[in-house]
């Protein structure tokens, strides 16, 4: 394993269980690209869309669980505000379901307006 990465860890009766947060964005990111009206997702500083990058999702290890950022693109014609509301929903019940570690938060920036 890489040095100097977060892990979301937990204690469990036959050993650790460790989660890279890597891995908590992959799954933020498909998750969110798979959610209908999402055009694409953008970079933390919001300046251009990401195209193959690996961390596509700002993760945050909380004590009492994970805080995911994920920065979007909306595509034309969809209510912003329903396509946020299903990213969280869908990512939330993602996360906790694939890592069985608490979510704290998924908060949805939208930074933009998709054409295609």
């Amino acid at each position: 394993m890489a040095e100097n990465k977060e892990y979301i860890t937990r204690q469990e009766s036959m050993g650790t269980i460790q989660i890279s947060e890597d891995v908590v964005a992959s799954i933020s990111s498909s998750v969110a690209l798979e959610t209908e009206g999402v055009g694409g997702l953008l970079n933390a500083n919001m300046a251009d869309l990401v195209g193959g990058k690996k961390m596509t999702a700002k993760v945050e290890m909380a004590e009492d669980g994970v805080v995911v950022n994920l920065f979007l693109m909306i595509r034309y014609g969809f209510a912003i505000a329903e396509v946020a509301q299903k990213v969280q929903n869908a990512v939330y019940s993602a996360l906790e379901g694939m890592t069985g570690f608490p979510v704290k938060a998924v908060n949805v920036h939208v930074g933009g307006i998709s054409f295609d």
